[in-house]
């Protein structure tokens, strides 16, 4: 892999030059080529005592306490023709190697796309995309605060097969989706997955949307089937100078109760984040989540100071300020408290187990 990363940084960007020097011999098809980047460096502190250079629990975002370092540097070249569209995204850094599939840790998609109707309603893309799933993004410039919620560190980042994309209109598109599986390239089973998104505008104050995957990805040779509903409902609206973002997710999987492996398990968990202007050049910003998987249906199994079996549950609050001397460049501070039930003692510090961390990040950012 790091053989891999090095030829993609000398050879890749002499590809995407070149294809750009090419944009425009393809006017006949009315096709362009854009090339554009985005590099987001930080500096974190968390409570938590992992050890030096180790990736915090939940890692994603800023994951490497009292350290500088690197979330992301990317690289995409984007075809739109008339007929045809593609997307190579490359990325580097410590979300890449964090969150991101073991096996092709430096793709953050790459896929390619063929026009089925002359009106432009109607495409087939197949390879390997960005997930279809959640209401915030992964990447810090994606969403209002750097870090993402519990909630979405369990979502699926990445996912790979085929979608149908329909737009019958301006307002509403509609994606299907089949996949080899949940937050996966490679298939594990031979068994096939479906997703949706809907997404509606709401004018120019925002959009409204629902997604899901429906899938079993229990391994080859599992005698128990392990269906799962994923569902996730979003809301994005500005009142005045006030954004809004709200989402919830509700997840039902078959055969995965602690107490018996053979009933049901369900995770619910929300999100709510607004952002508001203190001035031209600087904004504040509030996050609240709830996770709540108390069969480990997502979040895994642990013991707990009662000697109990049992999944995680949490509640965590993130505040912060973001300075934006351009549109497309940005810092910001932000600090973050997660709170899990008393007797889920999984972080330490202070020689002590506890059951809440306090976070605190520093991140920069550009795009180009």
């Amino acid at each position: 892999m790091k053989k891999l990363c090095l030829l993609s940084g000398k050879i890749l960007p002499v590809i995407f030059l070149f294809l750009s020097g090419r944009a425009n011999a393809q006017s006949a098809d009315s096709a362009k080529i854009v090339v554009s980047g985005y590099v987001d460096a930080y500096y974190a502190f968390y409570t938590d005592s992992v050890g030096d250079g180790n990736y915090q629990k939940f890692p994603s975002v800023s994951p490497r306490s009292n350290s500088f370092g690197l979330n992301t540097a990317m690289l995409t070249a984007q075809y739109d023709g008339v007929k045809a569209r593609g997307v190579v995204s490359l990325q580097y850094g410590d979300i890449a190697r964090c969150a991101w599939s073991p096996t092709f840790n430096a793709i953050l998609e790459a896929h390619a796309g063929i026009r089925l109707c002359k009106n432009n309603k109607l495409w087939l893309d197949a390879g390997f995309f960005r997930t279809h799933f959640g209401t915030e993004g992964l990447l810090p410039k994606e969403n209002f605060c750097s870090s993402v919620s519990v909630n979405t560190y369990f979502e699926p980042y990445y996912e790979a097969g085929a979608r149908l994309q329909y737009t019958p209109c301006d307002k509403f598109t509609l994606f299907v989706y089949g996949l080899n599986g949940y937050n996966m390239y490679e298939d594990n089973n031979h068994k096939k997955s479906i997703g949706v998104l809907a997404t509606y505008a709401l004018g120019d104050k925002g959009n409204i949307g629902y997604s899901n995957y429906i899938g079993d990805d229990s391994p080859t040779g599992d005698t128990v089937t392990h269906l799962r509903i994923h569902n996730n409902l979003f809301w994005n609206y500005a009142f005045g100078k006030l954004k809004l973002q709200i989402g919830g997710d509700l997840c039902y999987q078959e055969h995965s109760d602690i107490a018996t492996g053979m009933k049901a398990a369900i995770m619910m968990s929300g999100v709510c984040s607004v952002k508001y202007p203190m001035c031209k050049y600087a904004w504040i910003y509030a996050r609240g989540e709830m996770f709540d998987d108390r069969q480990g249906l997502m979040s895994g199994v642990i013991v707990d100071t009662k000697g109990m079996l049992t999944g995680l549950r949490m509640f965590g609050g993130t505040l912060g300020v973001e300075c934006k001397p351009i549109d497309n460049a940005y810092i910001r501070l932000e600090a973050r408290d997660l709170a899990f039930d008393e007797e889920q003692q999984i972080f330490y510090w202070n020689k002590a187990a506890r059951s809440s961390r306090m976070e605190v990040l520093c991140n920069i950012g550009i795009s180009f």
